[in-house]
């Protein structure tokens, strides 16, 4: 065993921890979880801790269903939640087969098996999010908001800033900086800006700000949704993704004296995501209701664009800080906050690599807002659309070989069928729109 795993067993005894949660991600994007005892913890790292795989969507068939959990040390962190007086502990893990082999199902060791791959271009992968979600009364099918405040709102009209006050405390006390914290455009909506790390670190993150999130709105009496879009009339929630790649110490996306001073890797990886836009898209955002926010009307991209400061652009170009070449980055702003991150950061890491791997030609920027643009202009000016509904999104996936390189054959495959049930289900549901547009009348 190594430094850190002294470290989480020393600490373990020193601060009388009872239970050790070993956290990981079906392939949804849904957090798992056992627990183990002090007593365990040396076998746990050094030879994994069984489990029935079968059981975890889109994992195993019946007839291999052993699976072997091998805790993160380095993702030790004691949950600061818990108000029992029982310490309780929690490491994400990575999961294999029985022979050792990383399984091709594990979310995690996905994203693992790309970021490797971005390191053998000498590329180190960072990742900062802008996580949007909204406040309810409860979990029911009528959201009941707990305030009419708006964008950057600091009135009585925000009931909710002491909720984010002690989920910013929860969250650093697990390791998880947050930069800035607001709240947003709809009613009830709320935004965590976390500190750029890189993406696994990032997507461990993610997971853990979704459940700390819940767990402090649960202790006040509420409830917090990551659903992309709860409320008809107001903006959904959005996960903007502030992206970049370093080579050592050094932005690989900048470049002194160069147009707008992004370096070819920066222009490369811009146009892979655009060229694989609708591709990736399924995966960035993957529920039927992740479409209902991609609709024109609304802060949230259409078009597959990109220009600098327009937040109508898919990608969009920040203006680095004053001084900090190293500040440079690319936002993607697509993605939604329930989309499962380690598969998310995949395929955009993927096409960005793409892009500069195929020396992709950047299009034109289109600085004008595109909403203030008819279809008929951006189609003539080669603008493709984003998909429109989840079915559109299966379409683009299921023929790319990006994506199905990025997240491999089991991953590829088993997402395409879960997500094609959902359509048809989806496509089965009679709406309440309808009965009321048309039952009347029809």
């Amino acid at each position: 065993m190594g430094k850190q795993e002294d470290y989480v067993l020393r600490t373990v005894e020193e601060r009388g921890i009872r239970f050790i949660r070993l956290w990981f991600t079906d392939v949804l994007g849904y957090l798992k979880s056992f627990a183990i005892t002090p007593a365990e913890l040396e076998t746990a790292f050094d030879e994994g801790m069984q489990f029935d795989g079968s059981a975890i969507n889109g994992f195993s068939r019946v007839q291999e269903a052993d699976m072997l959990a091998h805790p993160d040390a380095t993702t030790f962190q004691i949950l600061p939640w818990r108000d029992d007086h029982v310490g309780v502990a929690r490491m994400f893990c990575d999961l294999t087969t029985p022979d050792g082999e990383p399984f091709e199902g594990d979310p995690r060791s996905v994203l693992k098996r790309n970021l490797r791959r971005a390191a053998d271009l000498g590329f180190t992968f960072y990742v900062g999010p802008e996580v949007e979600y909204f406040y309810f009364a409860d979990s029911g099918p009528v959201p009941q908001v707990l305030d009419r405040g708006g964008y950057f709102d600091l009135t009585p009209l925000d009931t909710a800033q002491e909720y984010r006050r002690k989920t910013i405390m929860v969250l650093e006390n697990l390791g998880i900086p947050v930069e800035a914290s607001h709240h947003e455009v709809a009613p009830s909506q709320h935004e965590l800006d976390l500190r750029y790390t890189d993406a696994l670190s990032m997507a461990d993150a993610l997971m853990t700000t979704r459940l700390a999130v819940k767990e402090v709105a649960l202790q006040h009496g509420i409830h917090a949704t990551f659903m992309p879009k709860p409320l008809e009339a107001y903006d959904g929630s959005g996960l903007h993704l502030h992206l970049s790649l370093f080579e050592g110490d050094t932005n690989a996306f900048h470049e002194a004296g160069a147009e707008y001073g992004l370096s070819r890797a920066a222009r490369g990886f811009i146009a892979g995501l655009l060229r694989h836009g609708r591709e990736i898209t399924a995966v960035t955002n993957q529920w039927v209701n992740s479409y209902k926010r991609l609709v024109t009307g609304f802060d949230a991209p259409v078009w597959i664009t990109w220009a600098r400061n327009n937040q109508s652009a898919l990608v969009r170009v920040p203006t680095p800080k004053k001084g900090k070449p190293n500040s440079t980055r690319v936002e993607y702003r697509s993605p939604d906050p329930a989309c499962n991150p380690y598969l998310a950061f995949s395929v955009i890491l993927a096409a960005g690599l793409a892009g500069i791997e195929g020396d992709y030609p950047l299009p034109p920027e289109i600085a004008d807002n595109v909403s203030g643009l008819s279809a008929a202009e951006l189609t003539a000016a080669g603008v493709g659309r984003i998909p429109g509904n989840l079915a559109a999104a299966l379409e683009a996936m299921e023929t790319s070989e990006l994506v199905a390189g990025a997240l491999g054959e089991h991953l590829f495959e088993w997402f395409l069928r879960n997500k094609s049930a959902e359509w048809d289900r989806y496509q089965r549901h009679v709406s309440r729109f309808e009965l009321e547009e048309y039952l009347p009348i029809l």
